[in-house]
């Protein structure tokens, strides 16, 4: 029995969605990987498919879907092995910070733009000091009559070089209370004072354009300010369960993906004459490898189907996004040990899969905060 519903129309999406990527993404993610960079024009093409912010209401240029085709995409993009894309981040993070707690005026302006993909959002929390504790960032944000004057640095901000919308924390130095201090702004991509710094070379995601940014007294509009003011940390953790959701959906995927390519492997290389996979030793390993998997994506489909219920799942969310993204490395490092010598190769993809894996337990919160997170629910 399957725990989510999927209709005729949830199939046709993903055969759809599956097609665009084979004709318009393989074929260049050997190139986007060299340049280091996913072109604007691969945001649009998506965009103008109606592949970007699938949630996103009609009267603000979007499609009204429910969290399913979320879902389906962050599957299929995955499916590709490629992390270049992250659609997810733009879509399912960014975006509902601002349908869920932009002014009218706000949504009119940015929507329809990140719908179409002209729009490239990105969201700057961690600073150079400051990681997952958001108490301590120093990046402000001071009133200077109807403008708003940030500065500050952020890094390793996702889309932070392609970015056209950056929602930004900042702090209120006058405020005591460092959680009470913390606001969010929308800055778009050509305010004076906001710069791009490096494009920062990482171990994985190559062609995923993780970037210094930085604010340089900063002007905006008091407009800008997303929801309260004081009120950004409450907001970020309200939005968090889905952030975490969606980030398990790609760890899922990616160790079902391993599961998969391994077991071919062994089916296909042989041994003193027969394949890998006769060999009990390799099928004890790939059977433990499937079961995983498999429990993985059973824990998932459950909280997918209770957060479209709007129920209140963040503890098992933050156990999801912990197990499912030291699974997904716990996979691939099994597989390549499988593979030996061979699995170095570039042309194999395990090696680029390790290296975009392994940032997975570290973002989104790191899964030790994950655990500290479920503790305290607990009353630990």
């Amino acid at each position: 029995m399957e725990i989510l519903q999927y209709t005729p129309e949830h199939h046709a999406f993903r055969e759809r969605v599956r097609a665009y990527l084979a004709e318009n993404v393989i074929p260049n993610i050997e190139q986007w990987e060299k340049d280091h960079l996913v072109p604007k024009s691969a945001w649009q093409g998506l965009g103008k498919n109606g592949f970007l912010c699938t949630a996103t209401p009609k009267e603000y240029g979007g499609h009204g879907l429910d969290f399913l085709y979320s879902v389906i995409m962050t599957e299929e993009i995955g499916r590709t092995g490629f992390s270049g894309l992250t659609t997810g981040l733009h879509s399912d993070i960014v975006v509902p910070y601002i349908e869920t707690f932009g002014t009218e005026e706000q949504k009119k302006k940015f929507l329809p733009g990140c719908v179409t993909g002209d729009i490239i959002s990105s969201v700057a929390m961690t600073e150079p000091d400051t990681g997952s504790d958001l108490s301590s960032m120093q990046t402000t944000a001071v009133e200077d009559g109807d403008d708003i004057i940030i500065n500050g640095t952020k890094t390793f901000i996702s889309n932070g070089l392609n970015t056209e919308l950056c929602v930004v924390a900042a702090k209120d130095p006058a405020v005591d209370n460092p959680y009470e201090a913390i606001s969010l702004y929308i800055v778009e991509g050509d305010r004076p004072g906001f710069e791009r710094g490096r494009h920062l070379d990482k171990m994985g995601f190559n062609s995923q354009d993780t970037a210094e940014l930085f604010f340089s007294k900063c002007r905006i509009p008091k407009e800008n300010l997303l929801g309260q003011k004081g009120g950004g940390f409450i907001i970020l953790m309200q939005k968090l369960q889905q952030e975490r959701l969606i980030c398990a959906v790609g760890a899922v995927i990616a160790a079902e993906q391993t599961v998969e390519k391994i077991i071919q492997y062994c089916k296909e290389t042989t041994r003193n004459g027969k394949p890998l996979s006769k060999f009990q030793a390799i099928q004890f390993e790939l059977v433990e490898m499937a079961t995983e998997a498999k429990l993985g994506r059973t824990f998932l489909d459950k909280l997918i189907a209770e957060h479209m219920a709007h129920e209140n799942v963040v503890v098992e969310v933050s156990m999801a996004k912990y197990w499912t993204t030291d699974l997904a490395k716990r996979t691939i490092d099994r597989a390549i040990s499988i593979v030996g010598e061979p699995a170095m190769l570039e042309e194999m993809g395990l090696a680029r899969a390790m290296r975009d894996i392994r940032i997975l337990p570290i973002f989104a919160g790191t899964n030790e905060i994950m655990k500290i997170v479920a503790a305290r629910f607990m009353g630990l």
